[in-house]
């Protein structure tokens, strides 16, 4: 009689039925397969994530609400004490000086305001609606590497990104700004960057005339410095304190037009320069072609974008190319291998 084994282990691959939320297409698949692309309509699915609640959406709606009131408020301020405190003192100079500043004034406050409203109150970019059903609705590929987003019960393209404090999907989002309250996104990420523009040359407009108007109204210095024999560091430390000094007891005889100089030399210069470091980073990720969350989620991977200035002609709205009306040094040129 042959000898049979007495144990036999057969290894069978077990599949299981899952259904894609984009075409409604039954798909037999490996077990353990959590992700899986439908090959009909290209949607990806994720079977670990569950439908999740936003938590304080109502307190970060608030606390944005707070942030616009205050930058608001301090914007009108600049703009009003602004009017108040220079505009005499320039008039009595000159009343061509009075008329140009003017002029200059309401050009930037206009155009500040605008592009921050533009920006605060448009919606930051509605992700495309796609179609949802059965097999014969939806098309081949029309659902491309499209996910489900469990926040809106809708489908997310690969450019959207859910954003939790406005509670909805934004098209290529950057970041969400406390600031404006709202997101910057495809629809309102120009406007965002032109509110940056304007409001960095708005603030050293306005620290240049409060110097200006300040040299004008601030008392006289009656400190005698004497004579100084030679010059080294101790010499140059003695006359900067006792200008200093100087300074701050001239300051106590300061009309309050002077006060209110002082406060918008110190706001602007301040304010000026935290928007410059946020609008040069801006313009940094737009000249490689991204957004702050692409840069952030391409951190770990070796792609590098594409660095031109075009892509900042493209975003400004410009769907020409330049380069050929500019100087040939600001052309990039090609390399060629041998």
């Amino acid at each position: 009689m042959a000898d049979f084994p007495k144990e036999q282990f057969i290894t069978v691959n077990e599949d299981h039925e899952a259904t894609c939320w984009g075409c409604g297409l039954r798909l037999l698949l490996p077990s353990h397969a959590p992700i899986f692309k439908c090959g009909w309509c290209g949607a990806i699915t994720n079977q670990n994530t569950s439908k999740c609640e936003s938590e304080g959406f109502w307190w970060r709606r608030l606390r944005d609400r707070c942030f616009v009131c205050v930058l608001l408020v301090f914007m009108l301020f600049v703009i009003s004490g602004g009017m108040w405190a220079v505009h005499p003192i320039l008039f009595s100079i000159s009343y061509f000086c009075g008329i140009f500043h003017s002029i200059i004034s309401m050009i930037l406050s206009v155009t500040t305001l605008s592009s921050f409203s533009l920006a605060a109150f448009c919606c930051a970019g509605m992700p495309p609606s796609m179609q949802l059903g059965s097999f014969p609705a939806v098309r081949q590929g029309d659902l491309e590497n499209y996910t489900f987003c469990h926040y809106c019960s809708k489908p997310k393209s690969p450019r959207a990104h859910h954003c939790r404090s406005c509670g909805m999907c934004i098209l290529d989002m950057d970041h969400h700004c406390p600031f404006i309250g709202n997101c910057v996104g495809a629809a309102n990420h120009q406007h965002f960057i032109l509110f940056l523009i304007s409001a960095v040359i708005s603030t050293i407009y306005v620290s240049i005339m409060s110097i200006y108007a300040g040299l004008h109204l601030w008392p006289q210095l009656t400190h005698n410095f004497g004579r100084l024999n030679g010059f080294n560091r101790d010499i140059a430390f003695r006359v900067v304190m006792e200008i200093s000094l100087s300074l701050l007891r001239s300051a106590a005889l300061l009309s309050t037009r002077g006060l209110v100089l002082v406060y918008l030399f110190i706001s602007s210069v301040s304010v000026e320069i935290g928007l410059s470091v946020l609008l040069w980073q801006q313009l940094c990720y737009i000249y490689e072609g991204k957004t702050y969350l692409s840069h952030l989620s391409s951190q770990g991977n070796d792609e590098v974008g594409k660095k031109d200035c075009q892509n900042l002609f493209r975003f400004f709205g410009c769907p020409y190319s330049i380069s050929r009306y500019l100087p040939n040094f600001w052309r990039s040129r090609k390399r060629h291998k041998r």
